[in-house]
């Protein structure tokens, strides 16, 4: 190993540990708020730690809004949250020009003001009740981290990362975000309902005059530095191959596609399936201390990569098969080494 190499190893190494550090208390300050829900955490930062973005699905009450907004202020970012509606116009997210006057020399000119989504953090709740056109508003944002209007561009706030909310138990005056657009989510994230154990503090905790301060353990700048060093995280080759592997076993014409797996989907993943494993394994492997990625980290974050990449067919529907399980079969059928 040269020794520019070695350099970059011992420096993500002592990165790594520090991440650890961060998110050891990050944890913890979040659980004085939030009971349970760690995994969700863990992958909410990974995407953050990966410029990435993600889509948050659970049922109504189970204090999404609030593990965001308690996330930004571990974080010592701006957040924003926006409702979206049948009515909600592209400009009411991008922002839009105004007239505006100069009282001393009554010239008029045009000046730009900003909307919501000029924040680090901006929750997109219930993103599948607005028209396409008002969706495709944050396309730009995501992919560009830029906004253009009236052929100006703006740059946004960085890091920038988009939560976007979905209610699984009601379809009725919804549109549905298209396949190429939730393929621009690097996770897709399932908030499910808490243990006994968990609900009965939540529901002894915020029925009292509890009241909990959270303190930033992260900044900004901080962010930027991990989002450098993640690039940096060593990945071997077999462990590339198989996150490759995995994401093409997602696709029912290809040979190493389960035969499962092949009569329940249309489509399989793509290439953006292959990174996000990739990403998601090094910040997996960062928050845990570690300077490289494992098999084991590839598989974990592989149901929030590839659950919305993949589209089941009516044979999956009629029997009631989930993504979940038909990502259960390819990672049973694909082994970690040929």
């Amino acid at each position: 190993m040269s020794t520019t190499a070695d350099a970059r190893s011992t420096a993500v190494a002592g990165a790594a540990e520090a991440v650890a550090s961060a998110h050891r208390r990050m944890v913890q300050s979040l659980g004085r708020v939030i009971v349970g829900q760690e995994e969700v955490l863990d992958l909410l930062l990974m995407a953050i730690f990966c410029k990435g973005h993600c889509i948050l699905e659970g049922v109504p009450g189970l204090a999404k809004t609030l593990m965001i907004s308690s996330l930004a202020r571990l974080l010592s970012i701006s957040f924003n949250r926006i409702q979206f509606t049948p009515d909600l116009m592209p400009s009411d997210i991008t922002g839009t020009e105004i007239l505006q006057e100069d009282r001393a020399s009554g010239q008029r000119e045009l000046r730009f003001v900003k909307g919501p989504v000029f924040a680090h953090l901006v929750l997109a709740d219930e993103i599948n009740r607005t028209p396409p056109k008002t969706q495709a508003a944050l396309l730009q944002a995501m992919q560009e981290q830029q906004v253009t209007v009236a052929g100006r561009s703006y740059d946004l706030p960085r890091p920038f990362f988009v939560l976007g909310t979905q209610n699984p138990i009601e379809s009725e005056g919804t549109y549905p975000l298209p396949e190429a657009q939730l393929d621009r989510f690097m996770f897709k994230i399932t908030v499910d309902y808490p243990s006994l154990a968990d609900e009965v503090r939540i529901a002894t905790s915020t029925t009292s005059r509890q009241s909990v301060s959270l303190e930033p353990v992260l900044t900004a700048e901080h962010i930027l530095k991990i989002q450098d060093v993640v690039r940096d995280v060593l990945v071997a080759e077999p462990v590339a191959t198989y996150a490759v592997r995995l994401s093409r076993a997602t696709r029912p014409t290809d040979a190493t596609c389960p035969a499962d797996a092949r009569r329940w989907l249309s489509w399989g993943a793509g290439p953006r399936a292959c990174q996000a494993l990739l990403l998601g394994g090094k910040a997996r492997a960062l928050l845990d201390g570690r300077p490289n990625v494992s098999f084991a980290d590839v598989r974990a974050v592989a149901k929030p990569v590839l659950r919305h990449r993949v589209v089941a067919n009516f044979t999956a529907e009629s029997e009631g098969v989930s993504a979940d399980t038909i990502i259960e079969r390819i990672l049973d059928a694909v082994p970690e080494a040929d």
